[in-house]
């Protein structure tokens, strides 16, 4: 992975091209051929501006690194008329594969409510 002023010079060289194709050919690969992409901007950054003060991204909760998504307790409804109710949330209220909900609309209110089938 290029930094420092070689990823700014190979950044510019790979202008023409886009933001993936240009972390890439700086070495921003994943061990599964995945873009890293975050690693690329971070270390862009850096070279173009000086080390960060604080790590952008990361919260610290005592010793511990918190990463990933945080659940937000919001949703969107999706082009395709879907709502999504992601993972960390089923995973909160202990909800398992292939349990089965009847769905409750209240008009009025636009409220919905999903109660277990037993």
């Amino acid at each position: 992975m290029l930094v420092g002023k070689e990823l700014l010079e190979k950044s510019k060289l790979l202008s023409k091209k886009s933001e993936e194709d240009i972390a890439r050919e700086c070495g921003y690969i994943g061990p599964s051929g995945r873009v890293l992409r975050k690693s690329f901007y971070r270390a862009y950054i850096e070279a173009k501006y000086g080390k960060l003060s604080k790590k952008i991204g990361t919260k610290k909760s005592g010793n511990r690194s918190l990463r990933g998504r945080q659940a937000e307790f919001k949703t969107k409804v999706h082009g395709n008329g879907n709502i999504l109710i992601g993972n960390s949330y089923t995973k909160r209220l202990g909800l398992i594969p292939g349990q089965e909900f009847q769905i409750l609309i209240k008009k009025e209110s636009k409220i919905i409510h999903l109660i277990p089938i037993k």
